[in-house]
């Protein structure tokens, strides 16, 4: 049976941590690819190669067997089944997403040319932010169809509210249900309706002023890691990210959180075919991508919030466009 190839563009935190734990998991074989050093200090040092030579030898420790190669080449990345884009500048204290736009942009874009030259049936799945923006980025450059191209949004998102409301309650945290609706990070819409623990909903367990309060720290959870380390953070995004590598690979038909094409589902973009975006809802994840977007109704308060999210979206993806035209 072949092994699937998953390339991982970035070979910094997020990258470094995806592809630790897609070769410990044994997704399948892992090419991990970034730039070279522009200061002349470090001109002749290869990051790429040098991550995946120790990484590889984990394999005898962890048991795991895995091919993982580290390139500054694209080629090397051909014909990969999964493409994790993490490549951009990573948000520093007292930046917004929004702050992050212009640079990223440029990158997701040349990176997607790549993806789409070299690994035309790909799934790609887009970490860089701000990232309701930078997947319609992929989208755009790729032209690869909207099922095939997706954001590591909502996993992560959920994951934080989840652990918040878990200390709070004094549970474990794999026996908390959740979901986060919206745009990444601030603009995210809680659900707290439909948040339970093993069942029980969690409003029969906690306040509201205290379940609020755990939304709000996961709305912010992002910031509040940046505030304390100074840079982004790594490991939950790419625990994330690796949840949704593993129910595509493995076809397992995961309902995961993500930032995935939408226009009708939760009036996103109404009877205006080709003019959706990409936010985050629930999807069910395997080998086509993904595969369907499940809805439901929402009652009028969190529609209320999901208009507001959307229309923050709709802001970052002005932006992009006028920065390049060519993303209309």
């Amino acid at each position: 049976m072949r092994r699937a190839k998953i390339s991982v563009i970035g070979a910094g935190n997020i990258g470094g941590e995806c592809a630790r734990s897609i070769a410990m998991k044994e997704l399948g074989d892992v090419v991990l690819l970034d730039i070279p050093f522009a200061d002349e200090a470090r001109k002749n040092l290869h990051m790429p190669k040098g991550k995946a030579l120790d990484l590889a030898c984990c394999g005898p420790v962890e048991k795991f067997d895995a091919k993982i190669t580290g390139t500054f080449d694209y080629a090397d990345t051909a014909g990969s089944d999964v493409v994790v884009i993490t490549a951009g500048l990573p948000r520093k204290p007292g930046m917004s997403r929004d702050d992050l736009v212009q640079v990223n942009a440029g990158i997701v874009k040349n990176v997607s040319e790549n993806v789409k030259q070299y690994s035309p049936n790909a799934i790609v799945i887009v970490v860089s932010n701000p990232l309701d923006a930078m997947v319609y980025v992929a989208w755009k450059t790729t032209g690869f169809p909207a099922a095939r191209v997706m954001g590591q949004a909502g996993a992560l998102d959920v994951a934080r509210y989840k652990t918040f409301l878990a200390w709070e309650l004094g549970v474990s945290v794999e026996d908390v249900q959740g979901l986060l609706l919206g745009g990444h990070g601030d603009d995210m819409v809680p659900l707290p309706a439909r948040t339970s623990v093993n069942g029980i909903p969690v409003s029969e367990l906690l306040s509201a002023e205290k379940i609020q309060a755990c939304v709000e720290r996961a709305k912010v959870g992002g910031g509040e890691v940046v505030k304390l380390m100074g840079t982004s953070a790594w490991y939950a995004p790419s625990a994330g990210t690796v949840e949704m590598v593993e129910s595509i690979v493995r076809d397992k038909k995961r309902v995961i959180a993500c930032a995935a094409y939408c226009e009708d589902e939760f009036g996103i973009a109404p009877g205006q075919k080709g003019k959706g975006m990409f936010v985050g809802v629930p999807c069910v994840l395997g080998t086509g991508g993904v595969e369907r977007v499940i809805t439901f109704k929402l009652d009028p308060t969190e529609q209320k919030f999901m208009d507001e999210s959307i229309s923050h979206v709709k802001d970052l993806l002005a932006v992009v466009r006028k920065l390049d035209p060519s993303m209309a």
